[in-house]
């Protein structure tokens, strides 16, 4: 239990703060109260100091988390997303339990194959929830709840027509219980009534993917949009029938929003906080889990082809997914593979719980910056990078580049 007290540094200096506070206001009223002798001023100041206590203290004083079961009231048809005491102690006394994930971020490149099979075959897809911890950025930590280990979840890739089979099993580690609902699953909650898993059980259900497109998976036990919050997410595919035209490069990013008690960047352990994620203000929107995530990992060549299967596990915010300095040759929009796509594209929407698929030659060297065109959230860490490599044409593009030039 002591391994926490590096985590939970800057609340407990929050809780000495508050009552090094109240010790120094009791000593002063009393020392008031016995110069006095007045009942009426007496009472004055014990209003004057419950008052304070009641403005300031409270909000500003302790991790807002913990005061949400007594503050907040919600209208869902289930349980609010607040932080119970019992769960806030439940992950103290469990905390050397979690795993440290050294990165939460699934590398974009992680997808499978595309499939060379004809007709339809029958699937198996083994996947486990999992609660650990890890960093969002730099010295700053959060509890995530995962599908298989990372942010997103894996990428599973299936055929029109495939009979899929899906266990879901949840860690011993979680505190808490987990389902999955897939958005590609024609069925009662997508899967989600059939697969609610206390720590340590697993069960197992049969599909048919009947439509073609890509498509979000996420956690659906109530309360929902809490498990989305904390990173349980992830894309499926289901191939057409006739599969996709092979590309050179095909990437898996998926945008999400975390909403930490403590304010952006600050370093320590950092709470989930319900009340912001009711007011959609997160303090992180990034990509692939974490700040940074897409780093590194995404290169291609002059005269390459890339796709990019692109999700939003949300919970709030819509998504203007835009690729800096470069133009999208075809948007297959709400993860819909089969219409005729959108061509010439410079910013496309995917909703919270939505896809897309979008393709593009490169045809000119560079980094090139993926964002959330609602440009604020680049600072709160929804960005990327795709670097492209090889013989420059002057005849697209000719000038002098300096670093930081685009947006």
């Amino acid at each position: 239990m002591f391994e926490t007290i590096p985590y939970f540094w800057h609340y407990t200096v929050q809780a000495i703060g508050l009552f090094v506070a109240y010790a120094f206001a009791a000593v002063f009223l009393y020392l008031v109260l016995r110069k006095l002798h007045s009942r009426s001023i007496t009472l004055a100041l014990v209003a004057v100091l419950i008052g304070a206590s009641v403005v300031f203290y409270v909000p500003n004083g302790l991790p807002r988390a913990f005061e949400y079961p007594f503050f907040v009231k919600t209208y869902g048809p289930a349980d609010s997303p607040v932080l119970p005491f019992k769960n806030v102690w439940a992950f103290i006394r469990n905390f050397n339990g979690f795993e440290r994930v050294s990165d939460i971020a699934r590398d974009p490149g992680d997808i499978p194959p595309p499939l060379q099979r004809r007709g339809p075959a029958d699937v198996e897809i083994d996947i486990a929830a999992k609660e650990v911890l890890a960093e969002m950025a730099p010295g700053v930590t959060l509890n995530y709840w995962t599908c298989g280990g990372t942010v997103p979840g894996p990428f599973f890739r299936v055929r029109e027509g495939d009979t899929v089979t899906l266990t879901l099993r949840n860690d011993p580690t979680s505190l808490h219980h987990h389902s999955i609902d897939l958005h590609a699953v024609t069925g009662p909650g997508g899967g989600a009534a059939a697969t609610m898993v206390a720590p340590g059980e697993s069960k197992t259900i049969t599909f048919k993917a009947l439509n073609p497109g890509i498509f979000i998976y996420h956690c659906a036990y109530p309360n929902v949009a809490n498990h989305m919050a904390h990173g349980m997410y992830g894309l499926i595919l289901v191939e057409p029938k006739g599969g996709l035209p092979p590309v050179d490069h095909e990437l898996y990013v998926v945008q999400g929003e975390f909403y930490s008690a403590g304010a952006l960047g600050r370093p320590g352990l950092q709470l989930f906080d319900a009340e912001a994620m009711l007011d959609g203000k997160p303090q992180y929107v990034v990509f692939n889990g974490r700040t940074g995530a897409l780093m590194g990992k995404m290169n291609a060549k002059v005269g390459d082809t890339v796709r990019m299967y692109v999700g939003n596990g949300g919970v709030n915010l819509i998504s203007s997914f835009h690729v800096i300095g470069e133009i999208f040759d075809r948007v297959f929009r709400e993860g819909d593979i089969v219409s005729p796509p959108a061509e010439s594209v410079q910013t496309t929407l995917i909703p919270a719980g939505g896809a897309a698929m979008v393709e593009f030659r490169a045809e000119y060297p560079g980094k090139y910056i993926l964002v959330d065109h609602a440009l604020s959230r680049l600072d709160r860490g929804a960005w990327g990078v795709l670097e492209v490599t090889g013989e420059a044409d002057p005849s697209i593009f000719k000038g002098e580049t300096e670093s930081g030039g685009g947006h």
